[in-house]
């Protein structure tokens, strides 16, 4: 059996990519051979998967999607795999997991309260319409047999917006280490908040993403400065505009209870730090962040746009509302200055993600790709046998994973201006 795995970017310490590691290694053992298209290959502990190389010149964000597509596809149509799963929009995939959740649902919450100025220049942005048209076809695609969605959230999104039936909408999370996040963190706490002069006794509320935007920075500030002046904001995260996120907390009053620790190559001891996560993010298909905050202990504030709600409100181990209702963000976080709710609350999260263990979400993809497997050895079995009795296929049939795919509505048109 070939299995491809389509990844523009692969960096070993992504998300994709430590979900994708464990069962690629429980493949390998079952002596499926695994190749992997990507622009650049890095030092993995995946010393067996044959990588592929496609790397086709470009400039800008839209040459650089449609270029690797259709590079990509004319090499799976020349191989011929027998299952392709595809972590970008390809068209000619059996499997795609959209760790980014739905760009449509995306686009719609972020423009949701957005002035005319915005809304015109990502209605004519060319990288925009393009990825609009890739997400259309490629639910449509008659290649496409699963969705391997992070979330119930991103799998009724894809429901409600693109017909795909339940049984095509597998809901598999990522998986957390419960060992490498813990409580045990706390260790770090007293040396993490030193470095950064957060007092010892302040109530600190984590915030861990990059593009502070999306992540909803700005309403946690304006709920900060509704708060307490023990209570604190502690950002992990990069933006390429932190110089105004910090003249914003200015404004709020709030520029000394707040602090911009930047990107963090170890981030775990922060968990340790903090006394609870909060993440009014405007959307997001499922935050590690927040899964590793849960595993660490910590009570979680999300917003209803946040993959992650499903398992604060299944488990009590938090609180989930819109990301802009700065209001019930202020009341979330103020009964979480209370330590007793916060132990509680904090217990439940832990016990909610303690059964999404490595080897757990690996079985559970290995079983996936084990009956799509099964699936595509019968499809060639049952298309020999016609072979046989009707003669060869005719010069119109349909390859195996299609031709490139793409037509005028998925090529570039113009120069990009996107927001």
């Amino acid at each position: 059996m070939r299995l491809a795995i389509i990844r523009q970017r692969y960096t070993p310490h992504g998300g994709a990519e430590r979900f994708l590691e464990g069962a690629l290694e429980a493949l390998l053992e079952r002596n499926v051979a695994i190749t992997l298209y990507t622009r650049e290959w890095p030092q993995t502990k995946l010393q067996l998967i044959e990588p592929s190389i496609v790397d086709p010149f470009y400039a800008g964000r839209l040459w650089r999607d449609w270029g690797f597509a259709r590079a990509v596809t004319r090499q799976i149509v020349a191989h011929r795999m027998n299952l392709v799963q595809a972590h970008e929009r390809v068209l000619t995939c059996d499997i795609y997991r959209p760790g980014d959740g739905v760009h449509a649902a995306w686009l719609e919450e972020r423009l949701r309260d957005a002035g005319a100025s915005l809304r015109l220049r990502v209605a004519l942005s060319p990288w925009h319409r393009y990825t609009l048209a890739m997400e259309r076809k490629l639910f449509a695609s008659p290649w496409l047999r699963a969705v391997l969605c992070n979330s119930k959230m991103v799998r009724d999104d894809i429901k409600a917006r693109f017909g795909l039936p339940d049984e095509r909408l597998p809901v598999l999370y990522n998986a957390i280490d419960a060992d490498v996040y813990s409580p045990a963190l706390t260790a770090h706490r007293e040396r993490v908040r030193a470095r950064h002069r957060i007092a010892q006794d302040a109530t600190v509320f984590l915030l861990v993403g990059s593009g502070y935007r999306r992540k909803g920075v700005p309403a946690a500030m304006a709920a900060l400065a509704r708060m307490p002046e023990t209570a604190h904001l502690l950002v992990v995260g990069d933006d390429r505009r932190v110089g105004a996120y910090k003249r914003l907390a200015y404004d709020h009053g709030v520029r000394e209870r707040v602090t911009f620790a930047g990107f963090q190559n170890d981030i775990a001891p922060y968990y340790g730090a903090a006394d609870a996560f909060v993440l009014p993010v405007l959307y997001d298909s499922f935050p590690d962040a927040a899964m590793e905050a849960m595993a660490s202990g910590l009570p979680v504030i999300t917003s209803t746009r946040s993959g992650a709600a499903e398992l604060v409100t299944g488990n009590d181990a938090g609180f989930v509302c819109d990301s802009r209702d700065v209001d019930s963000l202020v009341a979330h976080m103020r009964i979480l200055l209370d330590p007793q709710a916060r132990a509680r609350l904090g217990a439940n999260a832990r016990g909610g993600v303690l059964p999404l263990t490595p080897a757990a979400m690996t079985l559970k993809l290995v079983l996936i790709y084990k009956e799509l497997l099964e699936f595509s050895v019968a499809h060639k079995i049952a298309a020999r046998a016609t072979e046989q009795r009707t003669g060869p296929a005719t010069s119109e049939a349909k390859p195996l994973h299609g031709e490139d795919g793409l037509d005028s509505e998925t090529l570039p048109r113009a120069a990009e201006g996107d927001p």
